[in-house]
């Protein structure tokens, strides 16, 4: 039996395998060594072999919490990705699977490849009407790009993957650039004929290929550096908000995954210097579209909104709202399943994470009128 993680978003050190009963992992932390929960590895000769893989520094990760009533995910093909039994026990995270091929892939949640994060853009940028541009280079040296597409007044930011190890929102952004570039769908093309839509698929290539969970290279969580961004520590944030103070901003979309909680919410901006009923009305009609559109969307659970004035401003929905007086949200998915429609195969995954980016389209036009 061999395990391994050096590939792209691979995270795993193995303490000990010479057991398949009993094998101990470690995960690695981020660059800056305040994160880590992100794991993916594979495992080759243990087919038809039960496993016992215990990650015996669960306790020590970012929210240990997180882990009652999560179900790790596991692979064949890299394609199909579906949830297995695992237990959170005695600080050990620990997933039981008998792989019924020879090589097996286990992970966090479906990984999103910097591959396939390529490929979306190539796919994208040959649709009519689409421009890519390439803001600037990360940490690593990588292209931090940009989609834009549009010939609307009304300017909307859409960015996705902050967080590196939160995949599901790449995942949401295949789903959305999809329909959004779709020159058959009539909504799309309306929204297009009245906004120009300015899209970073991801803002954190280099921690989603290291295999970070929330850190750049730099060790920078980016969505605490929008209040002072620099080019040695987080050149990503720096490069789209500088494009932002150019193009003005009307709506921004910022899409997420949070560890605990098994829903899919919004979270506003409720607490910034500059909230106003105007806000509070808008972010209501967008929510309340955004749940007439797809039932794995809801309201009544959700991170409790701040006080007036408490606002963390290092934050991008909260440095931006304030920043143009727009609307501004973040976007959360489940790692977990979602308790109120379950789907126990395969809890949250790609294909509803995709099937939501699309949803976006009709909350998107409930508010367009407004927005200015």
């Amino acid at each position: 039996m061999h395990i391994s993680a050096a590939f792209d978003s691979g995270n795993i050190e193995v303490v000990d395998a010479t057991r398949p009963s009993d094998v101990h992992l470690r995960i690695r932390p981020d660059a800056g060594k305040d994160h880590m929960q992100w794991f993916h590895f594979r495992v080759v000769g243990a087919r038809d072999t039960p496993l016992h893989l215990r990650i015996v520094n669960a306790r020590a990760c970012s929210y240990p919490q997180a882990w009652e009533g999560y179900q790790a995910v596991a692979s064949y093909d890299r394609e199909e990705w579906f949830r297995i039994p695992t237990t959170y026990e005695q600080g050990e995270l620990q997933i039981h699977h008998t792989p019924q091929s020879n090589a097996v892939w286990y992970a966090y949640f479906a990984p999103y490849s910097h591959d396939r994060h390529l490929d979306l853009l190539a796919a994208a940028q040959s649709e009519p009407g689409v421009a890519l541009e390439v803001l600037g280079q990360t940490v690593d040296g990588r292209d931090l790009d940009l989609l834009v597409t549009g010939t609307g007044e009304r300017v909307i930011w859409i960015i996705a993957r902050q967080h590196p190890g939160e995949s599901m929102a790449e995942w949401w952004m295949e789903g959305f650039l999809e329909r959004l570039l779709d020159e058959d769908d009539a909504l799309a093309n309306k929204l297009k004929a009245e906004a120009t839509f300015y899209v970073v698929p991801s803002m954190n290539p280099d921690g989603a290929v290291r295999g970070h969970l929330r850190n750049n290279a730099a060790g920078a969580n980016l969505n605490r550096e929008w209040h002072a961004p620099t080019r040695e520590r987080s050149p990503e944030v720096l490069a789209v908000r500088d494009r932002m103070d150019a193009t003005g901003v009307d709506l921004f979309l910022d899409v997420h995954g949070d560890e605990e909680l098994p829903y899919n919410f919004i979270s506003g901006a409720e607490g910034i210097p500059g909230w106003t009923e105007r806000l509070a009305e808008l972010t209501a009609a967008f929510e309340a579209a955004l749940v007439a559109a797809n039932p794995d969307f809801q309201t009544a659970h959700g991170y409790p909104q701040d006080a007036p004035g408490q606002a963390n401003m290092s934050m991008a929905t909260t440095q931006l709202a304030q920043r143009f007086g727009c609307l501004a949200m973040t976007l959360e998915q489940p790692f977990k399943d979602t308790a109120d429609t379950p789907e126990p195969e395969h809890g949250w995954s790609p294909a509803r994470a995709r099937a939501l980016g699309a949803s976006i389209l009709h909350p998107i036009a409930a508010v367009l009128p407004r927005l200015r």
